[in-house]
């Protein structure tokens, strides 16, 4: 790798274009210039259109979707930085798409969020920045550095400040893990928050279809704030608010992940939901909202600014979390 000095440069793909220009505003440069397009056949072409040689160089693209043409376009865009001689190269992934695909669920699958980080690596790219990992192992999966933001930091700021705790008594909030694989940090978030703890236990018959079983916890008469890492479709989440509800008595139900993937019918659900307020971080850009108005976003790119300083500057991103 070539020693890369002072000078910096950031670059986007045409993931999430106006989260980059925010990271750009809050570190007071201009977005580089590249042209990022595709071709009649859907080929992902990158032009560089200033020289990134010996620069500390990150690039910004969120492999939402379309997933496969975001991810072929930070790919090339590595490559293009690469062959350009770049000192170094961080490409920063506010949402990692092929998370789900951590491990193998039954014979013969494969694990695909390994083989993107193998892909990644072996486009050029020296680290990885990223937020809220589906399975905190894929930090494994990669054979370079990979710094991991956590979005419970916002959230935490925005509830504590919406119930704050001279005005609302904590006892009666409860921390809703809408499944047993969330427990983690639904727990991390409770204890930030200091609330209590409930978990939705569920059986999944097939994919983005879901049954709940049962309540673990306490809920009757409180108010339940469901604390998942991203939303698909939203028929886990939007279950497991029924069955707080209608099961465990709940007074109400507010919701919050960090990744808002909302894909086929996400927005009828959760319009259709008990949950009084859906909130998203802005790591995958908003494309549309439910009648009601129910989803907010809060944006996070400030704090992926901060984190660049810190790896541009070698030092710690401990403050951030």
């Amino acid at each position: 790798m070539i020693a890369y000095g002072e000078n910096i440069q950031v670059f986007c793909g045409n993931s999430n274009p106006e989260f980059a220009a925010t990271i750009c505003k809050e570190l007071g440069l201009p977005m580089g210039k590249a042209v990022v397009k595709h071709f009649a056949d859907g080929e992902a072409s990158v032009t560089l259109e200033e020289t990134v040689r010996g620069a500390d160089v990150f690039l910004i693209q969120s492999t939402c979707k379309p997933v496969n043409d975001h991810l072929m376009e930070l790919l090339v865009m590595i490559d293009a930085c690469h062959r350009a001689s770049a000192g170094r190269i961080t490409a920063v992934i506010p949402y990692f798409g092929y998370a789900r695909q951590d491990r193998k669920a039954k014979s013969r699958d494969p694990i695909s969020a390994k083989l993107v980080a193998n892909m990644i690596t072996a486009a050029g790219a020296d680290r990885v920045l990223t937020m809220d990992l589906h399975a905190a192992q894929i930090q494994g999966f990669f054979d370079i550095p990979l710094d991991h933001l956590v979005g419970n930091v916002s959230f935490v700021d925005y509830y504590m400040k919406k119930f704050p705790e001279d005005q609302y008594n904590h006892d009666d909030f409860v921390v809703v893990s809408p499944d047993v694989g969330s427990v983690g940090r639904a727990r991390a978030f409770a204890g930030k928050v200091h609330m209590g703890l409930a978990i939705v236990d569920k059986r999944r018959p097939k994919a983005n279809v879901c049954e709940v079983m049962n309540i673990i916890g306490d809920v009757r008469g409180k108010t339940c704030i469901l604390y998942d890492d991203m939303v698909d479709t939203a028929g886990s989440l939007c279950n497991a608010a029924r069955a707080l509800v209608e099961v465990g008595g709940a007074k109400e139900v507010y919701a919050c992940a960090t990744h808002g993937v909302l894909s086929g019918p996400a927005y009828e659900r959760l319009e259709e939901s008990p949950i009084k307020e859906m909130l998203f971080l802005n790591t995958i850009p908003q494309v549309g909202n439910t009648p009601s108005g129910k989803l907010k976003f809060l944006d996070v790119a400030p704090v992926f600014a901060r984190a660049i300083e810190h790896i541009h500057g070698a030092t710690s991103i401990a403050d951030l979390f």
